[in-house]
């Protein structure tokens, strides 16, 4: 698996498991109705931010990150990140070297850590995965994410520093 830099060209091949996860709002707080144009620019960032895709040897797109900081001003340095990994590819490692790749990408860009501010609790495959790179819960908003199926369920905030 290779993971480089995402451009304008990949996004036909992340948008159809972008929209599928966005829709079935199990775990993102984007509105579960976002339109294309909206969503290409949420996820492919501007630098200094950067997406990025891990690719097989086909150049098939498994997965896509995004990363930038968490915060402007005095919070800048504290990074951050978001994963999608397509459906049909999931348990096969890509989200765990997406992951990784955005961890080492904060620590060379100078970050001093990394914060997700909204890990939806019944997310546990994420959570798990989290947990083994080396982040921790730090606190969880109650009821702050409503589940299709769980109904309100906690948004835990999860932190690594670096």
């Amino acid at each position: 698996m290779l993971i480089r830099e995402a451009t304008d060209k990949d996004w036909p091949a992340i948008s159809p498991f972008f929209h599928a996860i966005v829709a079935a709002g199990e775990t993102f707080t984007y509105p579960v109705e976002l339109g294309e144009d909206m969503a290409q620019s949420w996820w492919l960032l501007p630098e200094p931010a950067r997406t990025v895709v891990a690719v097989d040897d086909a150049g098939i797109v498994l997965g896509t990150a995004k990363m930038n900081r968490n915060h402007m001003g005095n919070g800048s340095h504290i990074a951050s990140a978001s994963y999608m990994v397509a459906p049909e590819h999931s348990g096969q490692g890509v989200g765990r070297a997406l992951c990784e790749y955005t961890v080492d990408w904060a620590r060379t860009a100078g970050y001093r850590a990394m914060q997700f501010n909204a890990v939806v609790e019944t997310n546990i495959h994420a959570v798990r995965l989290y947990r083994s790179l080396g982040f921790e819960v730090i606190g969880t908003l109650p009821e702050g994410f409503n589940h299709p199926a769980e109904g309100y369920v906690g948004l835990h905030i999860m932190h690594k520093p670096l």
